[in-house]
């Protein structure tokens, strides 16, 4: 009886969810994805057979993360609902190569990290959860001591060297100059741009990743990318490239996307994220276009930080703000909003941190999970409203920090309002807003209103958002309650049938 009763509620809840179910998403695309990024050097040491010359205590040595560590920590990524990881650069580096960009070898993963067969047996893990792996792929420099460097024949290969970039250069100096004092790569050179491309094709065939990301995309001459682009989309279908611009440029994104880069990282608009909800009582006038509502943004890199920045509990702090009410309400904004969020490894727990390399610190998996459990929460909504994802967007209220927004996709009509405030707050939205005589179904907090005289009023505490879904007024629902009545009748028929027999 308790298994019957158990089916009956089952289908009572499948029932009910059926009836205020929301449009059903379709084959996922890329801008429906959400990114964790991790630094595989400070996330998780899960083989202490490679920690070769490891550190913890150095930040700029080794501290032990590897390729198995990320195996191990899967499900963890999983479970907060991230359908995607980015992995920094793996291959051979010079020592103290932690971060992966002092490359030695295209073609070899780094000793501290593992073997070729362990990134393999990560990327089918993580496609087994339904996961994609996108993979840092240096192309602008190499090691200071790299090889090629003593190898006559290898001489073109590089340009003349100069002094490291103080970012005050024009386009083409950016390009040909040492960033960091490595050995700038000429791409101009033919065999260097079918070496670079042929490693790429080699890690996509031999893998089976998804995509890569290009650091210091700027650095590199725009029509090495559309060859490029190009060629490594023929290896596997709905490869992703992701641009990452170097800081403090005014490149122009337009060109790169053009040249076949699918989505560039900006961190203009990354400040303004930062800025925005660093603090409360902020407009959020600067983050929001009419050019929301075209394909780039759907594509845009959305992100609070990363690897090259300092962290944003960083911001937080120094506002004397609590951080976990500050990254909640920055998260509802990243998630409900055009784009792909890229999440920095870390922020789940609000990992402080400054500039280089105190934004590299190692994760800790024994922190409290308030701030995890949110992230879930969120994720999932992402995951289940093709309007969060694919929707057009529209600013309907925006006053000091309270902000609601609409985003709209074939019939689904979702409602985000953000309360970024010092104070509790109302707005009223009117049927020239959104359509009257129906409700919202908060799906965050579980917050309900109804359309009175074809008006909604929200109300939200400080520190509080909702992701509401446009709905028919709920009511008692007869059809649902009639065959939930009718399923427990012949239950009891069944059972007293059996009973009969039995005597």
């Amino acid at each position: 009886m308790k298994k019957i009763t158990f089916i009956l509620m089952l289908l009572l809840l499948n029932s009910s969810f059926s009836a205020n179910a929301a449009v059903e998403k379709e084959e996922r695309l890329w801008q429906d994805e959400s990114v964790y990024s991790i630094m595989v050097d400070r996330f998780n040491d899960g083989d202490r057979k490679n920690d070769i010359d490891v550190n913890a205590k150095d930040p700029l040595a080794y501290n032990g993360g590897d390729i198995q560590g990320i195996i191990d920590k899967l499900d963890y990524i999983h479970d907060m609902g991230f359908t995607s990881i980015r992995l920094s650069p793996i291959v051979d580096n010079a020592k103290n190569g932690y971060h992966g960009f002092w490359v030695n070898d295209f073609y070899k993963v780094d000793e501290h990290f593992g073997t070729i067969k362990t990134f393999q047996t990560l990327v089918k893990e993580a496609h087994k959860r339904k996961m994609k792996v996108i993979m840092d792929f240096v192309t602008n420099n190499v090691a200071a001591e790299h090889p090629w460097l003593s190898d006559t024949n290898k001489q073109d290969w590089f340009h003349k060297k100069k002094d490291t970039l103080a970012g005050n250069e024009n386009q083409k100096e950016l390009e040909m100059g040492w960033s960091d004092g490595l050995p700038d790569l000429n791409q101009d050179n033919p065999e260097v741009k079918k070496y670079l491309i042929d490693a790429a094709k080699w890690w996509i065939n031999k893998t089976d990743i998804d995509g890569l990301s290009l650091p210091e995309v700027n650095y590199v001459p725009v029509s090495f990318w559309t060859d490029f682009s190009t060629e490594v989309k023929k290896e596997k279908k709905d490869f992703f490239l992701l641009g990452v611009m170097s800081k403090n440029t005014s490149t122009n994104l337009k060109e790169y996307e053009s040249a076949g880069i699918d989505s560039v990282v900006d961190y203009s608009y990354s400040e303004k994220l930062r800025k925005t909800f660093a603090g409360t009582d902020q407009s959020f006038s600067t983050l929001y276009s009419d050019a929301d509502n075209g394909q780039n943004a759907l594509l845009r890199a959305n992100f609070m930080d990363n690897e090259y920045t300092s962290r944003f509990t960083s911001d937080i702090v120094a506002k004397k703000q609590f951080p976990g009410s500050r990254w909640k309400t920055a998260l509802v904004y990243l998630y409900t909003t055009p784009g792909i969020p890229f999440f920095y490894y870390g922020s789940e727990i609000a990992l402080n941190g400054g500039e280089i390399p105190d934004n590299r610190g190692q994760m800790s998996f024994r922190a409290e999970k308030d701030l995890i459990d949110y992230i879930t929460k969120v994720s999932e909504l992402r995951n289940q409203l093709p309007s969060l994802t694919r929707g057009t967007m529209e600013m309907l209220y925006d006053q000091k920090g309270m902000a609601v927004y609409k985003r709209v996709y074939k019939g689904e009509t979702s409602i985000i309002a953000i309360n970024n405030s010092s104070k509790s707050q109302s707005v009223t939205l009117t049927n020239s807003q959104i359509e009257g005589g129906k409700e919202l179904r908060g799906l965050l907090a579980g917050d309900k209103v109804k359309s009175e005289d074809n008006k909604y009023m929200i109300i939200l505490d400080r520190d509080n958002s909702e992701v509401y879904i446009l709905a028919e007024k709920s009511g008692i629902n007869f059809s649902l309650i009639a065959s939930v009545v009718v399923v427990y009748l012949l239950c009891f028929l069944f059972l007293y049938k059996i009973r009969k027999r039995r005597r």
